[in-house]
């Protein structure tokens, strides 16, 4: 797959998802054979106003061989301005994020509030490609059952000079709830020359070749399908993955974050995902109520490497 001259590594790609593709996550993944590996969305006017909590979305690692920064905003300048910032230089490609479906996203014109303006959509792609990088967008079929616009909506983004776009199946007032149409991402495939990223509902192998078959998509998007799962990538793309069990995973995942955040950041950031690491296993339940009791990076490591519940091995590709 390539996006505007860049080839990737395959056509798998880890999702944007707040509060979880964070760098350790991220860096994860792309060991495991992800072709692109999103940033949590950042706020342009963050980038702007030099934020902390914004700058501490941008870390990356090594292992992201194309590095994909994912904003989000309303303003074309602000965000054009924002994909200029030293800040994102960093990065190889600039996602859009016009698909968010967060109340006070919307309630401020942005995410998936954009599929309503088109024309304003349109007009942020264009200023952003001031930056001089591969611009992508991300968005939704349409804002509800009733304003179905996803296929009209990705023509104006190539006419506007987009290099690929992602498609989630769902539209805006699902949220998350449902299922993914992927019918209908085959109808936004069929509708632009473009790359299309299919997304939604892509929980393993096998639904990773359903929806390849089903769309004819360029590519195929994972969100909630990697979290505590980076292997899938392994499993789907043949790529050796070195770690052995779940428990190695998630120290890794833990000694990738203490490169880069406070330990407070660490503990509380990783209990979420030792919750998603450990779902559906044997003694999970008491692993969780172990990790959330813990205070420090000392006592989280502890709890991980005491508990046997991560000791399964496995199997990657």
């Amino acid at each position: 797959m390539k996006i505007d001259g860049i080839t990737l590594k395959s056509d798998a790609v880890f999702a944007p998802i707040a509060g979880f593709s964070d760098v350790g996550l991220r860096a994860l993944c792309a060991e495991a054979g992800a072709g692109l590996t999103y940033t949590e969305m950042v706020s342009a006017k963050g980038l702007m106003y030099g934020n902390e909590h914004t700058e501490d979305l941008l870390h990356t690692t090594d292992k992201e061989k194309v590095r994909v920064v994912q904003i989000f905003g309303s303003d074309p300048e602000i965000m054009a301005r924002a994909a200029e910032s030293e800040a994102l230089s960093k990065f190889d490609i600039i996602d859009i994020n016009m698909g968010c479906p967060v109340k006070k996203i919307v309630s401020n014109g942005e995410g998936s509030a954009l599929l309503k303006t088109p024309s304003l959509a349109a007009e942020i792609v264009r200023t952003v490609r001031r930056a001089d990088k591969p611009v992508t967008v991300k968005f939704r079929i349409g804002f509800d059952k009733n304003s179905r616009t996803g296929v009209d909506f990705a023509r104006y983004m190539q006419d506007a000079g987009a290099a690929a776009i992602t498609v989630h199946g769902r539209t805006r007032e699902q949220f998350y709830e449902g299922t993914a149409d992927w019918d209908y991402i085959a109808e936004v495939v069929r509708a632009v020359q473009i790359p299309v990223i299919a997304n939604g509902d892509v929980n393993s192998k096998e639904d990773y070749e359903k929806i390849k078959a089903h769309t004819s998509a360029a590519g195929v998007m994972i969100a909630r399908g990697a979290l505590g799962n980076p292997q899938i990538f392994s499993q789907i793309t043949g790529t050796a993955f070195p770690y052995k069990t779940r428990k190695d995973i998630v120290l890794k995942h833990i000694e990738i974050m203490s490169a880069f955040h406070s330990e407070i950041f660490v503990v509380n950031n990783m209990k979420k995902h030792v919750a998603c690491y450990c779902k559906g296993l044997r003694g999970g339940k008491q692993l969780k109520l172990d990790v959330f009791a813990a205070k420090s990076l000392e006592e989280l490591v502890r709890a991980v490497s005491d508990s046997d519940t991560l000791d399964a091995p496995v199997i990657s590709g």
